[in-house]
């Protein structure tokens, strides 16, 4: 049940949620969840996603618990898209006080020996430059208002080994660098940075996407996850959804340029 008027932890306010659809699975991805999360504590949201069928799924389950939604259907990546998303979303809601980007991919990568260009620009593109293409046209909107929440969903693959995804764990070292200068420039305009790093989560496009490329039962690649996690289980896309409504929220009022990690404890063993 979404709150009612004036109540929530982000009532009254904005957000754009990009990557709120999500790859088919048997669980929810961290996009969806944090869109429906963000409208449950009484933010309005601007849903954003290049499959329009899921960013509208996304919209009529805000919807039908009682939020305000509205979906704009993105391919992110060229800065026409990032450009008329914002104005979209400012023509939509008045304003923007929150941005979350929650946009990245991995396919096709490999070791630095073997990894091909093109999967080295696609990464690249999607992940980081994408990101920084909302953040550049949100900015300035923001800085006008004198107020804004940015946050950023990065990886633990960018401080810890990666294995063969050099390019996934550089992109979201990337991200990491990106959001921590983003914090420093605009701490005087009352705009707050921050990126999430989330470890191994139980998520479609994490466990489902790859069991299928694979061929690999989804319940055994699901185990084999959770045995590297010390907490001895993935985490669940809620998680990420809990620890960007945090961030969002008035309650982190005094926290910018931080990196939090959510891993069950994984980044405990980097180093």
């Amino acid at each position: 049940m979404i709150e009612g008027p004036g109540q929530g932890r982000l009532a009254g306010k904005t957000a754009v949620v990009v990557g709120a659809g999500q790859t088919a699975g048997e669980t929810m991805g961290n996009g969806r969840a944090t869109a429906v999360t963000f409208a449950r504590e009484g933010a309005r949201v601007f849903a954003v996603d290049r499959d329009e069928a899921s960013v509208n799924e996304t919209v009529r389950m805000i919807r039908d618990a009682g939020g305000e939604a509205k979906a704009h259907v993105a391919l992110i990546g060229p800065e026409d898209a990032s450009r008329d998303l914002v104005v979209a979303a400012q023509a939509a809601l008045g304003r923007i006080d929150i941005l979350h980007n929650n946009v990245g991919i991995g396919a096709g990568d490999a070791g630095v020996s073997s990894l091909e260009e093109s999967a080295w620009d696609r990464i690249m593109d999607v992940n980081l430059k994408a990101m920084w293409l909302t953040c550049k046209h949100v900015l300035p909107l923001m800085r006008e208002q004198r107020a804004g929440v940015i946050v950023n969903v990065s990886s633990i693959a960018a401080i810890a080994a990666a294995g063969k995804l050099v390019a996934y764990k550089i992109s979201k070292a990337g991200v990491n660098a990106l959001t921590q200068s983003i914090a420093a420039s605009n701490a005087r305009f009352n705009i707050r940075a921050n990126a999430i790093m989330p470890g191994l989560m139980d998520t479609p496009m994490a466990v489902d996407a790859p069991a299928r490329a694979w061929g690999q039962d989804r319940t055994e690649l699901a185990a084999a996850r959770a045995s590297l996690v010390p907490l001895g289980h993935q985490g669940t896309a809620w998680d990420v959804a809990n620890a960007a409504l945090f961030l969002a929220s008035d309650e982190a009022a005094f926290i910018t340029g931080v990196l939090l990690p959510v891993d069950g404890g994984q980044s405990t063993r980097v180093g």
